[in-house]
């Protein structure tokens, strides 16, 4: 099974206050990336991508989670 396989099934675990308790911390680490960038002038750019790739998974899982419950909810 691929990384992001792996990385993708120990999300969809996780609940969605533990979700967006992640997405907050990726946004802080992303913010200090972004910021070593423009005052120092070095970093890691695989890095942020890497750090915005997984903050849109897991809004994706969000996502995914709210159209599931919207449609349970019509259903009845």
């Amino acid at each position: 099974m691929s990384k992001v396989k792996e990385q993708l099934n120990m999300l969809r675990n996780l609940s969605d206050e533990e979700l967006f308790r992640r997405i907050e911390e990726l946004k802080k680490t992303l913010f200090a990336l972004r910021s070593l960038v423009k005052l120092e002038g070095k970093g890691n750019s695989g890095q942020i991508r890497n750090t915005k790739k997984e903050i849109a998974r897991i809004l994706t899982i969000i996502r995914e989670r709210q159209i599931s419950r919207e449609r349970a909810h019509s259903r009845k």
